[in-house]
Formats: structure tokens, sequence, C-alpha cells
């Protein structure tokens, strides 16, 4: 990991590596329980209004991911607090208003693409 991802960026990086690691984590879980839940739909000819569903997994799915690769909680940068160490219960407040600014909009950022990913997913799975 880099430098930058050690410590606390307003509106780039809130969270240290552990709870990056969480956020892959949940992320791939829910990729895996789409691809699933999507490949069940095919395979048991569910009506294409119930397929819908896969908007949940999908979306939780990018947001885990997303949240892993920018190193940036959503949840957090709402908050206004940030988690940079391994300690599992601390977590850090943001003083600045300037700086709570970016991370609520970088969470919005996170959010907006994430449900347009469950949108998308949600779709396709209507029309094929």
């Amino acid at each position: 990991m880099s430098e930058a991802l050690k410590k606390y960026i307003p509106g780039v990086c809130n969270i240290g590596r552990t709870e990056m690691r969480k956020r892959r984590r949940v992320g791939l879980m829910a990729l895996v329980a789409t691809g699933l839940f999507w490949w069940g739909a095919e395979w048991l000819e569910v009506l294409p209004k119930w397929r819908v569903l896969l908007f949940f997994p999908a979306t939780l799915a990018a947001a885990g991911l997303l949240q892993w690769l920018m190193g940036f909680c959503a949840a957090f940068g709402l908050s206004g607090v940030f988690k940079m160490g391994t300690d599992e219960d601390k977590t850090d407040t943001v003083a600045q208003a300037e700086f709570r600014a970016k991370d609520r909009h970088k969470a919005w950022v996170i959010i907006v693409a994430s449900a347009l990913v469950g949108v998308l997913t949600a779709y396709a799975a209507y029309v094929v």
C-alpha cells in the first residue's frame, strides 16, 4: 500500500488497511451472492419482475468494492469520522467543516455509483 493510505486525507482516504479488508470481504461476498442469485434465477426460470431484486446484492457488492478500492468508507464520510488504525472500536472525529464537506461529497459519489451499478444489474437481469 502507498504511504497515502496510511493517513487520513479529507475526501480521499478515511479508512486504514483493516477497514479496507472488511470492505473487500463484504464486496466479494456480495458479488458472489449476486452471481449465484442471477444463476439461480436463470436456472429456475424466475419471472423477470423478481430478478430486479438483484439490485440489492449488486449495490452492496459495488459499495464494498468501491470503498475498498478507494480506501474510503461512505458511512464514516457521512458521519464525519475516520478510522485509520487497527483498533477495532476507535474512530476519530473530523473537526474541520471543510474536511467534513469533502468527506460527505466522496461518500455520496460512492453511494450514487453503487446504486447505479445496482440499477444497471437489475435492469440487465430483467431484460435477459
